[in-house]
């Protein structure tokens, strides 16, 4: 290739030429890559948050503080009471929920279910960024680490439709 003539000032595009595993071979300038350097992609970190059938799944990096729930930004979400409820452990945090761009998705179960499901798997994100939290998460509501166990009790046979223990009414006389 003929060699370019270059104009004073202006700057080459970085080209990427090869990853491996988490690493990504990046150099400037020139046909042939001489100076490489190793750029590590960061990984995104899985959290998973439950609620009685509701289930909350968020992927986060490393960002500017952005939360999204299903697409929409914390500071605009609906009803207010959830958005308070999901905000609280980045008030708790403070500046380290700055580092984290949080997206997450929910599915089913109700809108409050869904809230505290969220509210859980983005407690349980910012502590994967900073595990200082956790001891401050714990003292301050165990539940925004910890899944509730409690499950609804599935129905039995007898007058089903009604609930799991209800029995037809007797009379004493």
């Amino acid at each position: 290739m003929p060699e370019e003539k270059r104009s004073g000032g202006t700057a080459r595009k970085p080209e990427v030429f090869g990853v491996a595993g988490n690493e990504v071979s990046v150099h400037v300038g020139g046909e042939a890559p001489r100076a490489e350097q190793k750029v590590k992609k960061e990984k995104p970190v899985f959290t998973v948050g439950k609620r009685k059938v509701a289930e909350a799944r968020a992927i986060s990096t490393k960002g500017v503080g952005k939360v999204l729930i299903n697409g929409i930004p914390l500071e605009i979400f609906e009803p207010a009471l959830a958005r308070e409820m999901i905000s609280e452990p980045l008030a708790l945090a403070g500046d380290a929920a700055k580092q984290a761009d949080i997206s997450v998705r929910t599915e089913g179960g109700g809108i409050m279910g869904q809230a505290e499901a969220a509210r859980q798997a983005v407690a349980k994100a910012l502590v994967e960024f900073d595990i200082n939290l956790k001891p401050l998460f714990l003292h301050y509501d165990r539940s925004l680490l910890v899944a509730d166990p409690r499950r609804n009790e599935p129905h039995k046979p007898s007058r089903s439709k009604d609930g799991p223990r209800r029995h037809k009414q007797r009379s004493k006389r």
